[in-house]
Parts: C-alpha cells; sequence; structure tokens
C-alpha cells in the first residue's frame, strides 16, 4: 500500500481472547483475498526452508467497546468514506457453521441488527485516523 494509506483491525474489548483470534484471522484472510498484492513473496531461510510471504506492513489491532464499531461501521457506508474498504465480521457470521447459511441469515438481518465483533478498515490515512486514531492498542 501507498505512503498516505493505512491498515487497522478494531476488535470488540469484550471477547474472549479466542474468538479476537478467530476474527482477526478471518478478516485477515478477507483482506488479503482483497488486496493480493499487500502479501510479500516467500522467503527462504539460511538452511534454503520455504517460509511464505506475511503482509508487507504493520496493522496494528485496536480494541473498542461494541457500541463505537457500530458506530465506525455506520460512517464507513457514508459517501466520504466510500473510497476506504472494511471487512467486518458480525455475530451472524460467528454463529453460522456454512457459508450458505451465513448468506441466507444475513439476507434475513437488516444492518441496525448487526453486532460487529471486528472490523478490518483499510484506506486513505487520514480517514481511518479520523474513524480510529482514538482507540487504544489492544493489549
Amino acid at each position: 500500500m501507498l505512503e498516505n494509506e493505512k491498515c487497522v483491525i478494531v476488535v470488540e474489548k469484550s471477547l474472549p481472547l479466542g474468538l479476537i483470534a478467530n476474527t482477526c484471522a478471518i478478516m485477515g484472510i478477507s483482506l488479503g483475498k482483497k488486496f493480493p498484492q499487500i502479501v510479500g513473496e516467500s522467503v527462504f531461510d539460511k538452511n534454503s526452508n520455504e517460509h511464505l510471504g506475511i503482509i508487507e506492513f504493520p496493522v496494528p489491532i485496536l480494541q473498542a467497546a461494541s457500541d463505537r464499531i457500530k458506530f465506525i461501521r455506520s460512517k464507513l457506508y457514508e459517501e466520504d468514506f466510500d473510497d476506504v474498504v472494511c471487512v467486518d465480521f458480525s455475530d451472524v457470521a460467528q454463529g453460522c457453521k456454512t457459508y450458505a447459511e451465513f448468506i441466507g441469515r444475513m439476507k434475513l438481518t437488516e444492518a441496525e441488527k448487526l453486532e460487529y465483533l471486528g472490523l478490518c478498515i483499510c484506506g486513505d490515512k487520514k480517514k481511518v485516523n479520523k474513524l480510529t486514531g482514538n482507540l487504544p492498542l489492544l493489549r
């Protein structure tokens, strides 16, 4: 990504550690699909063992309460943020066993009823900072 771009992950701060890890992993995989060019080439150690490429820039993981995450997600639907990419992960997604079930349940769920476990936000640094700049790192 370019110098003026930023990517962050925001997770619901009260989630158990396993759900935080799962949420971040799922959103990271989706981000890699959306932007395959951000994954570096494979590298080799001194013993010629291959290590698959990883993302080429840092992605801080921030924490927020569920209502703050929901507010940020709603802002990302506004025209001012239409060039910012957002991968979201909701309670609906977490509760499904198959992707077909997820598709079906989402079609029946009103946007305001979704509870977000996390967001992965990538785009213009100023816009990302406007939405997330005051959020603390996950610790």
